[in-house]
């Protein structure tokens, strides 16, 4: 049967995606007289890395026909930033400065443009960082689990993978000439960082001691290699992030943490790989990267723990010393606003995420916050004129914001207030057994009350390793005498489990600079690699050059990396 096609058009219109057999919308030329067909197709066994590909690229273009000119592009990424999480933090952030929370801003909420963004996967409607990272940095919605691969490969399968490699936005900035840059609180090889560099259909293959024989048999490479052996364009130029003993052979030993020797079998010192390349600088602490002349610095590789970062919450107590977010986003651009040709970054405030799954708020507020100020640096640092920044994040929590406290209540506080719509007091709102409950709380996770295999039944306190749970005999704790602003209090949970879940529900998007007013109503999540590739001028290029673009120089066909793996040795 063939396609029917709907053709998506005007400046500003929503995207309709029709059922098989539903009649097309009605066509309307946009403000540039073009238009991008999609084919109606049926869902979900209908979508193709191609489909997927178009799609997004007539979301995009429907949203702003008229395409912008940015020079360089930053995507700032929350992992795991939920609506409700950017609320309550906004309050928290807006408490510590002495107000009542409420009318505080975020540095990104300030941003002119915003939408919502819808991030299930082709096989789950909650998803993972993996596929939704990919979908954010190549324009295809992809698996659970997988990176830089679409959803032909099978999870886990090397061989499955073979061909199915998606073109990343970095990818696309390197081959163009630009600067490349990657900032994450997580291990460097981490599901978001490596969706913008690498290729596996196992999110967990970061190292070679991850991978079978078999895999690494078959041609798969682990994300640290992949890193280090990237030679689209001039390479990487800055990396900053955690994960040493993924780059350390076994014999090596870490120099912060002596007990923790390399976990690389393949016997390769990537940092001294690393370090072979001309210009390149290899820093493990704070010191190290302070002394830098960032200025006259042409590459740079900061591993500075050897798992993900701490905390912000901790970072005073790493014994080295390890730079914050926003002071690694201001070291990476300083970096990169040397280069002629302009830039692409991306900055992962990746244990916002691992705070949620912790059950703990306080953590995940506190990243929250620490993101927030690395946006602010890059606003600062650079002008709406010629820098594209979309702040964003991958997928949801289960935190929720409920009962009726109070305007200005401490939001890691028990609420006071009402108890209903009905007229407030100055007590403790109580539930019908009559306990005070917290403002905040996560549906799941290990802040059940019952009693785990590590700690008794009652309020649980972070680290919280969930296991052994059983029933908890009394209900809920009475949480009257109970610090729950305290920064290791875990919000109660109603369902018991070792880490807490990610959510389903559509997260938010921030956006200023050219192109930015592309970003607006309710978007799929990989339409946002599409408001980068229309309006970057090098990206767009570069897609035009693998013969990507349609007559109007929007790229529409998905491009393959073996013809940009062959066009750059060219």
């Amino acid at each position: 049967m063939p396609y029917l096609y709907l053709r998506l058009v005007a400046a500003g219109a929503a995207i309709g995606l029709a059922c098989a057999g539903c009649a097309p919308a009605r066509p309307r030329a946009d403000a540039t007289g073009s238009a991008i067909d999609v084919p109606v197709i049926h869902h979900p066994d209908g979508e193709t890395p191609d489909w997927w590909f178009r799609a997004g690229a007539a979301a995009a273009h429907a949203n702003l026909p008229r395409r912008a000119h940015a020079k360089n592009v930053i995507v700032f990424l929350g992992d795991g930033m939920s609506i409700p999480t950017i609320t309550a933090a906004r309050i928290l952030d807006g408490q510590r400065k002495g107000g009542s929370g409420e009318e505080n801003r975020l540095s990104f909420e300030n941003f002119p443009a915003s939408a919502l963004s819808k991030t299930y996967e082709t096989d789950h409607q909650t998803p993972d960082s993996a596929g939704t990272m990919t979908a954010i940095m190549t324009g295809v919605k992809t698996r659970f689990g997988v990176i830089g691969v679409d959803q032909r490969a099978t999870r886990g399968d090397c061989a499955s993978s073979r061909g199915t490699e998606l073109v990343s936005a970095l990818e696309l900035a390197a081959a163009a000439g630009l600067a490349t840059g990657i900032v994450t609180t997580t291990r460097i090889t981490h599901a978001t960082p490596a969706a913008t560099y690498g290729h596996l259909p196992e999110r967990n293959w970061e190292v070679d001691a991850d991978m079978s024989d078999a895999d690494r048999a078959a041609g798969c490479l682990d994300f640290a290699q992949q890193l280090v052996d990237f030679h689209i364009g001039d390479g990487i130029t800055v990396a900053f992030g955690g994960g040493r003993t993924e780059f350390m052979p076994a014999s090596q030993k870490d120099p912060e943490y002596a007990g923790f020797p390399g976990k690389r079998l393949d016997g390769r010192d990537l940092v001294a790989d690393w370090k072979r390349q001309p210009g390149a600088e290899y820093v493990w602490n704070t010191q190290q990267l302070d002394a830098l002349d960032l200025a006259r610095t042409r590459r740079v590789l900061g591993l500075f723990d050897v798992e993900h970062l701490k905390f912000e919450h901790e970072r005073a107590k790493d014994p080295a010393g390890e730079p914050s977010l926003s002071e690694m986003t201001r070291a990476a651009l300083t970096v990169l606003q040397h280069r002629p040709n302009g830039y692409f970054l991306m900055v992962e405030g990746g244990r916002i995420d691992h705070g949620s799954h912790a059950g703990n708020a306080f953590r995940a507020l506190d990243e929250t916050i620490e993101f927030a100020h690395a946006v602010a640096v890059a606003d600062e640092m650079t002008s709406a004129d010629d820098t594209l920044i979309l702040v964003t994040a991958d997928h949801s929590h289960t935190l929720t914001f409920v009962g009726y406290p109070a305007r200005g209540n401490p939001i890691l506080g028990k609420v006071r207030g009402a108890s209903g719509e009905g007229k407030p007091t100055d007590d403790y709102a109580r539930d019908a057994t009559g306990l005070p409950y917290t403002t905040l709380q996560y549906a799941n996770g290990p802040g059940y009350p019952g009693a785990s295999a590590r700690q008794p039944e009652g309020p649980k306190r972070y680290p919280h390793d969930g296991s052994g749970y059983r029933r908890a005999e009394h209900g809920r704790p009475d949480l009257e005498h109970v610090d729950t602003e305290a920064p290791d209090y875990e919000q109660e949970a109603m369902v018991p489990l070792g880490a807490e879940t990610h959510g389903g529900d559509d997260v938010a998007v921030y956006a200023r600079g050219p192109g930015s007013a592309a970003v607006h109503g309710s978007m799929e999540e990989n339409a946002l690699f599409h408001v980068i590739a229309q309006n970057a001028d090098a990206i767009r290029a570069e897609l035009c050059r693998l013969g990507s673009c349609d007559a109007n120089d929007v790229p529409v066909r998905r491009p393959t990396r073996e013809h940009l793996l062959g066009a750059a040795k060219r």
